[in-house]
């Protein structure tokens, strides 16, 4: 066992864990932070993807000790409120979503491509960025122009069927 303290959402969390716990299972099973999915338990579907001190790790492969003294930000904790994260409006109002499985990781991936490129992200940049992140139901199509539109890349709004 090991006490860890870090901040959660931007709340300080101390606890003790077993050396061999995912952060994954810490932030779902101790915290009750359920946004955060386990979709693959191999890193390859990007559906645990949370920020660390501000960078995109996939919360699978990290131990929750490694998490010690940093920073971590899950779905939960990008909306001010009831008031949703620019990139999760811009999913709603695009369809970018369906059975919500790889949604919050989608987000997470987004909210750092956008903070990383800003307004030089194009569909193929997007997409190229998107290669960590399975989705199984939309096709991807409106997940790009959500995203872009988030960025403010989008030259008019498009039509969704």
């Amino acid at each position: 066992m090991s006490d860890i303290e870090l901040s959660i959402n931007g709340k300080s969390v101390r606890r003790a864990v077993e050396d061999h716990q995912l952060l994954v299972s810490f932030l779902r099973e101790d915290l009750g932070l359920t946004g955060t999915h386990v979709g693959c338990d191999t890193t390859q579907c990007g559906a645990c993807v949370v920020s660390v001190d501000g960078d995109t790790v996939k919360s699978c492969t990290m131990l929750a000790v490694q998490a010690h003294g940093k920073a971590v930000t899950t779905i939960e904790g990008v909306s001010n409120g009831v008031t949703l994260h620019a990139v999760q409006d811009a999913f709603h109002r695009h369809h970018a979503l369906q059975c919500g499985y790889c949604t919050a990781g989608l987000v997470i991936t987004a909210i750092d491509l956008i903070e990383r490129e800003g307004s030089r992200l194009t569909r193929e940049t997007v997409a190229h960025a998107l290669k960590g992140n399975l989705c199984r139901c939309t096709g991807y199509q409106n997940i790009i122009t959500a995203i872009l539109d988030a960025a403010g890349c989008l030259s008019a709004p498009e039509q969704v069927a």
